[in-house]
């Protein structure tokens, strides 16, 4: 019996390293794969201003307040925010876990139940968004310039994330600062479906250089390098 037992936990620590090793392999491999390569370059004049902008873990997709294609104010209060400041230019955009959103502000506050759930997809979502009154480009924050009908294509992609896409539901009395608010959003994260892939398909959605498939930061940057 005991020897039927440590055979048994080892095939099974053998599939659980197999598994990561794959898993592993595949997100190295497949991020470094570019889809829309050949997209043209837009005019400034002609063109809407978007960034993408990382924490060094996480991706949100960064566009105007307002411009002659969206008004996003009229959805995404500043009201809702701690500051109430409307003297803002840019609104980002980050999709991710609920509960790593709203119960893990730090990751010593992180739970086994919270990341098993998230790693499982079996967790709803929430949308993160912050206001800025200007943005530093670097290597962590990148301008990107899109035709107005890509933008649209964007607009479109991030507003059917949401649970409400014409009612984005405020989720009261959460927050990481001053200039930010939670909404509740459509889908469950996963091992292979994360914040940076939800930022990355908005990228595809846009019709910019994207990965063909990411689950890390990386894997979006290292096409606008």
């Amino acid at each position: 019996m005991l020897k039927k037992t440590f055979k048994f936990l080892g095939w099974t620590l053998f599939g659980i390293f197999a598994f990561l090793a794959l898993y592993i392999s595949s997100v190295l491999l497949i991020s470094k794969i570019t889809v829309n390569s050949d997209i043209a370059q837009v005019e400034e004049q002609n063109a809407v201003p978007i960034y993408i902008l990382s924490n060094g873990v996480h991706t949100d997709i960064v566009v105007p307040v307002k411009n002659e294609i969206k008004d996003w104010r009229n959805e995404i209060l500043f009201g809702q925010t701690q500051s109430k400041d409307s003297l803002m230019n840019y609104i980002a955009f980050g999709w991710g876990d609920k509960g790593f959103y709203l119960d893990t502000p730090e990751w010593s506050d992180l739970k086994a139940s919270t990341a098993l759930k998230a790693a499982f997809g079996v967790s709803s979502s929430a949308m993160h968004t912050t206001f800025f009154k200007q943005l530093k480009e670097g290597d962590d924050c990148k301008r990107i310039l899109i035709s107005k009908e890509n933008y649209q294509n964007l607009v479109t992609y991030i507003s059917d994330s949401f649970s409400d896409s014409l009612h984005p539901q405020w989720i009261q009395g959460h927050s990481y600062g001053k200039k930010d608010a939670f909404y509740e959003a459509k889908g469950s994260y996963s091992l292979f479906y994360t914040c940076n892939t939800w930022a990355n398909n908005a990228l595809k959605a846009a019709n910019q250089k994207a990965s063909l498939w990411t689950v890390y930061d990386k894997g979006i940057f290292c096409h606008y390098k």
